[in-house]
This record gives structure tokens, C-alpha cells and sequence, in this order.
């Protein structure tokens, strides 16, 4: 399985990164580690976390208030947003369009 992050969500994910750096050191780091440990799970087990609607599922961070929001395309893992749990919720939705 490949992973492929929508443009959007790589952003997220940048500033997010910057976001936590500037809050502590390492603390980006931290952030970085954990979204990519949990995108490693959502591989293994794409089916495992909460549906939000037929096709896309979120799995939650542990550490910080953030989702990985994605759908499978074939064989392939898109993320569509890293989104922030208490903003603007489903702002990501039209992203599939």
C-alpha cells in the first residue's frame, strides 16, 4: 500500500509541525513521529478507525488534538486532511471532488 497526502493536508501538516516547534523544543518532532506512527497503523489496518462517511475514516492522535482523515483508492492510502479536532469540522469534505 502507498501513501499519498492530498497538497492540503500536507500543508496541515507543515504548519502544524512549525506550530508545536515553536510551542517547545522538540515538541514538532514529537508531533511529526506521532502522525506517522499512526499513518503506519491506519496501513496496516485500514479499516480499524472511526467511518466518517461510507469511504473516509479518521484515526486519532494520541498526544495531540489532531486526526488523520482518509479513504483508500484501490491499493492506495489518501489522506485528506490532518485536521485539528475542535476546528471547522468537515472543512476537508469537498477535498474529493
Amino acid at each position: 500500500m502507498s501513501v499519498r497526502l492530498l497538497e492540503p493536508a500536507q500543508a496541515e501538516l507543515e504548519e502544524a509541525i512549525t506550530w508545536y516547534a515553536g510551542q517547545a523544543p522538540g515538541l514538532g518532532d514529537a508531533f511529526l513521529i506521532e502522525t506517522l506512527k499512526s499513518i503506519q497503523l491506519i496501513e496496516k489496518f485500514p479499516q480499524a478507525w472511526h467511518p466518517l462517511t461510507p469511504h473516509i475514516r479518521r484515526c486519532r492522535l494520541r498526544r495531540f488534538p489532531y486526526s488523520v482523515v482518509y479513504t483508500l483508492e484501490g491499493d492506495d492510502l489518501l489522506v485528506l486532511a490532518i485536521a485539528h479536532q475542535h476546528r471547522k469540522p468537515g472543512y476537508w469534505r469537498n477535498r474529493l471532488n
